[in-house]
This record gives structure tokens, C-alpha cells and sequence, in this order.
């Protein structure tokens, strides 16, 4: 007697169809967004892997730590991480002035403070090489005192920060709205400076939404491309970034080569995301006790 595939032996469910009812059961909402993240998010990252996978070990590690991927990842991740970290400081301090105080032209203001969302890249990179040249606006001033902004290291670093500004600024504005007054006035009445007032009351419950800014500010400058491009030199050892060398090696038709600068740049990025929101999940942690 010859047993229905539908069912085992003993009479059971088979498993794939046990495990198709549990999906059933699962929300449409849950369905649907396993499924964008799957084919925007899961699948482009596997393929990457199995791109890179086409190397050797020892083929894929020459790639990755050759001396021009080594330079590349400094001047990436470094200027990233500090561009990142000063626009936490004042991005912190411009979203503070938004909420806080009233002033003439504040939307304007306010709203000039999303251009680098709306602004394509390539044109950004193309204004601040221009202002920033030896004969622009802000580099004619520079010049005499023997700063060089644009084509170095010290332009891309103003890219990533202009291109990473409104992340901490957005982050951070509707928490400052959220928090209450009466906290530093308690603060105040008690005899705390407004030193202390910011200091010790209003910054601990600030610190996670600023690391998070600080992220997403840094995670956006790390893949910047197109005003990095423009406003640096590109020359390796110098100002080169690693989004740059991809796109070079890609040129050169060297597919597997990029895809393994851009798994080694994806798994440090992870890293150090992993990283701030450990630090983020303790800050919470240690404000809460």
C-alpha cells in the first residue's frame, strides 16, 4: 500500500507542513516585513558573502589587508568616527538653540538644517570644493595660513561632516522637546549653576539619543560617495576612502576584489555599530538605577 505524501508513516503531519501552518499563523504585518527586509536588506547581503566566498583564504585576506585597503580603511573609518563625534557636540548644541529659543528666520534656519538630505551628494562635494578651494569663499582665507582643504583629508572630513550634521540634529531635537522644564527649575531652585543643571540633569537622559545621532551620522559618512569623491584627491595613501576603491576596482572589472573591501567595510562597520549601541543599552541601564 503505497502511503499519501501528505502524511508519515505514523499518521503525523509532515514537518515542512507543520512548519507552512506556523507561517500561516503568523500577522500579515510580520509577513510583509520579512519579506521587504528579505529581498531589499537579507539577500543583497548574502550575495555579497557568496561573492567574496569565491576567494581563497588566503586570496581574500591579501586583498583585505593590502596596504592601499589599510590606508583606505584609516581614512575612512577614522575621519567617519570624527566627523561623527563633532557634530554630536554641535549638532547637540544647534538642535538645542532650535528648541529652546525663538529668533527671527528659526524655520528657516530650521529647515536649511535637512538640505544635505535633499541636496545630491555629487553637488555638495561640488560647492564645498569650490568654497573650499585655495580661491573660494572660506579655502582664500585658509590659504594664508597654509591650510589646504580641498583634495586632502582635511576636505573629506568637512564632507562627511556636512552630509552627517541633520542625523544629530533630528535625533536629538525631539527628545530636547520631550524633556521637562520643571526639572532644571527644581535644579535651579536647589542651587545648581546652569553648568550643573546641563551637566548632571539634563545630559544622562540626553546621552543615549546623542550616541544614536552619532551612529547614524557616522553610519552615513562611512558609505559616503559622491561629494567625497568630488572634494577629494583620491590619491591612495592620502585622502583615499574605501567606497572610493570599490568603485575603482569595479572599473578595473575586479568584481571579487571589491566585494571583499566592501564585506571587510560592512563587517567593521557592524562592529562598531554593535559597539555604540552596547554603550547606548549601558547608558540606559546605568541612568536607570
Amino acid at each position: 500500500m503505497t502511503l499519501s505524501p501528505s502524511f508519515e508513516a505514523d499518521g503525523k503531519t509532515p514537518a515542512w507542513k507543520g512548519l507552512l501552518q506556523k507561517l500561516r499563523q503568523i500577522p500579515w504585518t510580520w509577513r510583509i516585513t520579512l519579506g521587504y527586509l528579505t529581498v531589499m536588506l537579507f539577500i543583497p547581503i548574502t550575495a555579497m558573502f557568496l561573492k567574496a566566498s569565491t576567494e581563497t583564504p588566503a586570496r581574500f585576506w591579501a586583498i583585505a589587508t593590502s596596504d592601499v585597503a589599510l590606508a583606505t580603511y584609516n581614512v575612512t573609518f577614522l575621519t567617519s568616527l570624527s566627523a561623527a563625534l563633532l557634530n554630536g557636540v554641535f549638532g547637540t548644541l544647534i538642535a538645542w538653540v532650535l528648541v529652546r529659543y525663538d529668533f527671527p528666520l528659526k524655520r528657516i534656519i530650521d529647515a536649511t538644517v535637512d538640505l544635505p538630505f535633499a541636496l545630491p551628494t555629487s553637488v555638495a562635494g561640488l560647492t564645498l570644493a569650490t568654497v573650499y578651494s585655495n580661491n573660494g569663499w572660506i579655502g582664500s582665507l585658509l590659504a594664508p595660513l597654509g591650510i589646504k582643504v580641498s583634495f586632502t583629508r582635511l576636505g573629506v572630513w568637512v564632507a562627511m561632516i556636512f552630509i552627517s550634521l541633520p542625523f544629530i540634529v533630528r535625533t536629538v531635537q525631539p527628545v530636547l522637546q520631550e524633556m521637562e522644564h520643571e526639572i532644571e527649575e527644581a535644579a535651579w531652585s536647589l542651587g545648581a549653576s546652569q553648568w550643573q543643571t546641563f551637566w548632571k540633569v539634563i545630559l544622562p537622559p540626553l546621552f543615549p539619543t546623542i550616541l544614536t545621532g552619532v551612529a547614524l551620522g557616522f553610519s552615513r559618512a562611512v558609505g559616503e560617495y559622491g561629494s567625497t569623491v568630488i572634494i577629494s584627491s583620491n590619491t591612495p595613501y592620502q585622502d583615499l576612502i574605501a567606497p572610493v576603491l570599490i568603485f575603482q576596482r569595479l572599473e578595473q572589472y575586479d568584481y571579487s576584489g571589491a566585494t571583499v573591501i566592501g564585506v571587510v567595510l560592512l563587517a567593521i562597520s557592524l562592529v562598531l555599530l554593535l559597539a555604540i549601541n552596547f554603550l547606548q543599552a549601558w547608558s540606559r541601564r546605568y541612568d536607570s538605577k
